[in-house]
């Protein structure tokens, strides 16, 4: 716990970057983390397995050669015989590429007679060369692998890179059994013969497996669009079922999505038989709670106190009725344009409050969408706008925008007189009358705090910066603008 606190920034960026919440971002960087990353380990692989191909190739070449120059030397008399023209022909053309040094501890160089005896700095006597040698300047050492024993490494001469294959072996004087004469044969060869053979598969290896990412990344991409097509299909289905243009899911999909359009579809017909029943229910329970209250109210002998009681019931009836009416948490959440409310109320209210002007601050753009039942919005914001009217002395403004943090954002604020803090928690408890409320905020913001609460959005009561009255601000957490 104590090391995760302490991960650094980019790191903490780099992680959240990987809880991918998109199936299709999932599937995608797994392709493409199968491409990047599995066929340059191929490449990597191919590539060393071919250089260490090569080197054993050149290791085995020198050694052929070598085998051939050591079969036509011999030591006889003290004197060193080497033919003058080998049977490799590249040994015989001035600087070929391809050459053969003999060699030998300089104790053992001075019992032989040699045409070439040059010193090298290693202290070894150079004792015969190959015309192919000729203009070439003595390397500085040679290897010297022990008795019977090769060498396969790399020098430098004259500044360019050479592969040398050595072979320490020993001659028996032909005249004397006991004595022999250690020298070390040497082939050498450019290397940048071989490294041209390595530098041309390295191009060819990663122009074709370059272009083998290229088609796997659009094949993948191919098959992944084809893949989640349904599920695509399937979410433009929902966005129509949201904002009310259909009423079930029709298309026809894979088995494991068909299941849940079917379920969906059993979803919505009960919601949508629940929520006829439940409203039907509501419309008769208040025909049949009207007239018996009017027949009361209808009465002359009637005292003031119970006609007061009888209006308190009538206003309660009202207020839960609208209050029951919304059926947020329990019906599908259709798609409604904020302006189509909005614009309807800036044009109505001022007609009745013809003192106060009422203007949008922020209005809504054409794809701004509340998430739920239309009168559901026209009752928050009749409301809200209504008791601004009455608190205002001069002006009213609503603004309309979309955060995307928090969702859709409602402001409705006035130049009238502010709600005292204590009066901000109080008016915002659940189970206080309304008839408690301060002037000019009245019933109707008990209606938009439950509201509210059944749409898990949060209602904020606070100073207007601008107009210095009251500020109300409500959040609704689903983002409210339609999809694209």
């Amino acid at each position: 716990m104590a090391a995760s606190r302490h991960q650094p920034k980019w790191l903490k960026t780099a992680l959240t970057a990987l809880r991918f919440r998109s199936l299709r971002a999932r599937l995608l960087a797994s392709a493409l983390l199968l491409i990047l990353v599995l066929l340059p380990i191929i490449g990597v692989t191919l590539n060393k397995a071919f250089q260490d191909y090569v080197s054993q190739a050149a290791e085995n070449e020198l050694s052929a050669y070598l085998y051939s120059v050591l079969a036509v030397t011999d030591i006889d008399q003290q004197a060193l015989f080497v033919p003058e023209l080998l049977t490799e022909t590249r040994f015989n053309v001035i600087q070929s590429g391809l050459y053969a040094l003999i060699s030998s501890p300089k104790a053992a160089a001075k019992t032989l007679n040699a045409p070439l005896q040059q010193m090298l700095e290693s202290g070894q006597q150079l004792l015969w060369q190959s015309n192919s040698y000729s203009g070439l300047t003595p390397p500085d050492s040679l290897p010297t692998p022990p008795l019977g024993q090769s060498s396969f490494r790399q020098i430098n001469i004259n500044d360019k890179p050479f592969l040398v294959y050595s072979l320490s072996v020993s001659f028996i004087q032909k005249n004397s059994l006991k004595e022999s004469t250690t020298v070390t044969v040497h082939v050498l060869k450019e290397r940048a013969e071989f490294q041209l053979q390595i530098e041309k598969f390295s191009r060819q290896l990663w122009t074709w497996l370059l272009i083998l990412m290229a088609v796997l990344a659009i094949v993948q991409l191919s098959w992944l669009t084809w893949t989640l097509r349904p599920l695509a299909r399937f979410r433009h289905e929902l966005t129509q079922v949201e904002q009310g243009k259909s009423q079930q899911i029709n298309g026809l999909y894979p088995t494991e999505i068909n299941a849940v359009a079917k379920q969906l579809n059993t979803l919505l017909t009960a919601e949508q038989r629940q929520r006829s029943r439940y409203r039907n229910a509501l419309s008769d329970l208040a025909h049949s709670l009207k007239t018996p209250l009017a027949v009361i109210r209808s009465q002359q002998d009637l005292s003031p106190s119970s006609a007061e009681q009888v209006a308190q019931i009538n206003q309660i009836i009202s207020y839960q009725l609208k209050r029951a009416q919304s059926v947020a948490n329990n019906a599908w959440h259709l798609g409604v344009k904020v302006s189509d409310v909005s614009d309807k109320l800036m044009r109505t209210l001022p007609k009745i409050y013809p003192d106060v002007q009422l203007s949008y601050r922020q209005a809504p753009s054409a794809d701004m969408l509340f998430y739920g039942d239309q009168s559901d919005l026209t009752e928050l914001l009749g409301n809200l706008l209504d008791n601004a009217c009455k608190a205002a002395k001069q002006r009213v403004e609503l603004s309309v925008s979309v955060d995307a943090q928090q969702g859709l954002r409602l402001a409705i604020e006035d130049d009238g007189d502010s709600v005292s803090q204590s009066m901000r928690q109080t008016i915002l408890q659940r189970g206080i009358r309304a008839d408690t409320y301060e002037q000019g905020h009245g019933i109707g913001l008990a209606i938009v705090r439950d509201i509210c609460q059944s749409y898990d959005a949060s209602l904020t009561i606070a100073q207007s910066q601008h107009l210095g009255g009251a500020a109300f601000i409500l959040y609704f957490p689903k983002i409210g603008r339609s999809d694209p």
